[in-house]
């Protein structure tokens, strides 16, 4: 009898090693879940961020510059017609922020500047967000002090052979880049396709 009861010592022991053991292992796979669940709401989100990056910009349809003979011919302002992109979510135009570079100038913003006007072409309603594919806006750019508003970006405009980088980001950060090329020759002509 005397073997039995050091047994039974030896048994509880082991027992207590054992339900030690498992209750470390289910606060490690606690852990580990909780990290698990913290990594992937973290990787949603990072790559929910992502695409609107890739997909949530602006598609330019068409620019064109009108033509002013102040003073020799120039473009005073450019009409930059924009939709959202294949894929993009709603895109907030008073939120997009715009760069436009010349040979002689660097100038950035925000399209509710007073340098810029948003009109409404086809959208349904006139809160300057895009919803639709089908929505269009158009961005006048008003660059030289010959234009209808008191704000300007550049001083004397574009004159014919003059190029300029327009890039306009998105809130999420999502960029679109033209380049605008001014024909040759200006003289005779109210409008030109940048």
């Amino acid at each position: 009898m005397h073997k039995n009861t050091h047994r039974g010592q030896v048994g509880i022991g082991t027992l207590i090693v054992f339900i030690a053991m498992v209750l470390v292992a289910a606060i490690a796979a606690g852990v580990l879940i909780n990290t698990a669940g913290l990594l992937q709401t973290q990787a949603e989100a990072t790559g929910e961020e992502s695409i609107q990056q890739v997909s949530d910009r602006l598609q330019i349809q068409s620019v064109t510059g009108n033509v002013t003979s102040d003073s020799g011919y120039d473009i005073d302002t450019i009409n930059v017609t924009v939709t959202k992109a294949p894929g993009a979510g709603d895109i907030q135009l008073n939120n997009v922020s715009y760069q436009l570079v010349t040979d002689g100038a660097v100038e950035t913003g925000v399209l509710t500047d007073n340098a810029t006007v948003i009109r409404n072409i086809t959208a349904e309603t006139n809160d300057n967000v895009i919803t639709e594919r089908s929505d269009r806006y158009k961005i006048q750019f008003n660059i030289s002090n010959r234009a209808s508003n008191d704000q300007y970006l550049i001083n004397d405009g574009l004159v014919g052979g003059d190029s300029a980088m327009l890039t306009l980001t998105t809130a999420t950060g999502a960029s679109t880049v033209t380049e605008l090329r001014v024909p040759s020759s200006l003289v005779g002509r109210n409008a030109v396709t940048l």
